[in-house]
């Protein structure tokens, strides 16, 4: 039997699985995606999460769908689902990892629909951890310091852990941007991340309620000297964040607070 002719098998805990349509999914790490929830029917920042899918596509494949095209599977998976659901769009390539054929190849859709989420209540104790995320620009899957960094976190009693990288710059969460408040001033972390769409989404309704924001770079002792902080993702404009280590935060309702009306300025849009 030629590798041709070969049909793969899939066994879970030694038993088959007849259904093995997406076997090469199943560990396929060379891929990127975006997240963000559906109310409605409808979807905030939907430029945002094609620029960044285009972009990333351009990367790692050399080539990139068109923006319609990536349109199109998002509005069919959401009429296929309940108005109101969390929504994951995932580009990988046909080919997998390991080979030398993903480098030039236009990449394939997987969209999954799932219940709503608003993310944790908070406020959230975290603690910072040394480590910065391979190609942090860009949204790929199979991070396992994500998942590992969040166990260590909630083995030492906090809710999760952020990352400072080889600067002893603060970054960026486990699956979280950050934002700091000094009383005045919104305060964006300088250092190598990921750009959420939801930090984008805030960053330009903020600015177009004149409410004064500036990014820098931040180690850990300069967070003694603000008096807020937070957390957002694309569950969430923003989730207060009382402590980092053994520095309290008091005032991080306050900011949590601009974050969530700054949000609802950010219009529900038709995809």
């Amino acid at each position: 039997m030629t590798n041709n002719e070969f049909s793969a098998n899939t066994f879970i805990n030694g038993e088959y699985q007849p259904n093995s349509a997406l076997n090469s999914l199943a560990f396929s790490g060379f891929a990127h995606f975006s997240a963000m929830q559906v109310r409605g029917g409808k979807v905030r920042g939907i430029d945002l999460h094609l620029t960044r899918l285009r972009k990333a596509s351009n990367k790692l494949f050399n080539n990139a769908l068109s923006d319609q095209q990536i349109r199109t599977y998002i509005r069919d998976a959401i009429r296929k689902s309940p108005l109101d659901c969390s929504l994951t769009i995932t580009l990988y390539s046909s080919y997998g990892e390991f080979t030398a054929q993903s480098m030039n190849t236009l990449p394939q859709v997987l969209v999954r629909t799932s219940a709503p989420s608003n993310g944790p209540v908070g406020p959230l104790h975290l603690t910072a951890i040394k480590h910065q995320r391979p190609m942090p620009e860009i949204k790929h899957v199979g991070e396992i310091g994500k998942t590992f960094y969040l166990h260590r976190a909630l083995e030492k009693g906090f809710d999760d852990a952020i990352f400072v990288d080889g600067q002893t710059r603060v970054s960026e969460g486990t699956i979280w941007n950050l934002v700091f408040w000094d009383g005045h001033t919104i305060i964006w972390p300088k250092a190598p991340m990921l750009k959420g769409t939801m930090m984008s989404m805030l960053q330009r309704q903020l600015t177009k309620l004149q409410i004064p924001q500036r990014t820098v770079q931040l180690k850990l002792t300069d967070l003694t000297m603000l008096s807020g902080a937070a957390v957002m993702n694309s569950w969430t404009p923003g989730i207060s964040v009382k402590g980092i280590d053994s520095t309290v935060f008091n005032d991080s309702d306050k900011l949590n607070a601009l974050l969530h009306n700054a949000y609802q300025y950010e219009p529900l849009e038709e995809v």
